[in-house]
């Protein structure tokens, strides 16, 4: 997917995103470094995930393309008088796997997903779907999905993308009560599947709706589904699904 990289400038910055994001940024004021983080209704649905960096050269926005002009809508929105400023940075992104080039940082929502390197440089072939499967890491626009997604369902306090220490956000009331007062009935799973089927095919598990398939490699996906629907036999575009280990 492609990327855009927004610079951040203004005194306030990394305070007003604080207060915003599901999590700590405002350890980027000590140094290098990337975090990952989500921007919520204030019913705590999914609207946008993005990294919050800091590569030596000044913070900046790391965005899905498809996100960037209405994130950066919102966020003008929220401003209000504070001293934060977007500025066009002229830069793209290159992920790899492996040793890290000179000014790449790690990507912070699990160590499989490697590096990324803010600047000039081509990109290795990587079956980054195969990667994601495996390590159960969602991408926005398929699995995360805009004023529908709960955060928590979709595995953001396991890929670091969710603090539950830093106080007040959009959205944060009901993430805490998810996370602390109820269990979770629905999540991403990793799932086996006879065939490929078409993203967002729904599963069902006797005759009912269970959820749905998303991205698939090598005969594995990712689904969103009912936990309480994932014991018996489940399929999806009648072919057979079941739970990966």
């Amino acid at each position: 997917m492609e990327r855009r990289i927004v610079g951040l400038e203004g005194a306030d910055v990394l305070p007003f995103l604080q207060g915003l994001v599901t999590n700590d940024v405002l350890p980027l004021a000590k140094g290098k470094g990337l975090v990952w983080a989500g921007l919520l209704t204030p019913q705590g649905k999914y609207l946008a995930d993005f990294f919050v960096g800091n590569d030596g050269g000044g913070l900046f926005l790391d965005l899905p393309e498809p996100m960037a002009d209405g994130v950066l809508r919102r966020l003008t929105m929220y401003r209000l008088r504070a001293d934060v400023r977007f500025v066009a940075r002229e830069t793209g992104v290159v992920r790899g796997l492996g040793a890290a080039p000179e000014g790449a940082l790690a990507d912070p929502r699990h160590e499989a997903l490697g590096w990324r390197l803010y600047g000039a440089g081509a990109e290795a072939q990587v079956d980054w779907d195969a990667i994601r499967v495996e390590a159960m890491v969602p991408e926005s626009g398929i699995e995360l999905v805009p004023e529908e997604s709960y955060p928590l369902e979709l595995g953001f306090e396991r890929l670091r993308g969710v603090d539950f220490r830093k106080g007040c956000y959009v959205g944060q009331e009901v993430t805490a009560r998810m996370k602390h007062k109820t269990e979770l009935r629905k999540g991403l799973v990793r799932v086996a599947l006879e065939a490929p089927v078409p993203v967002g095919t729904p599963v069902t598990a006797a005759g009912k709706e269970a959820g749905a398939v998303y991205t698939q490699s090598g005969g594995r996906g990712l689904a969103w589904l009912r936990f309480d629907r994932t014991e018996g036999a489940m399929e999806a575009a009648g072919g057979a699904v079941r739970l990966a280990p």
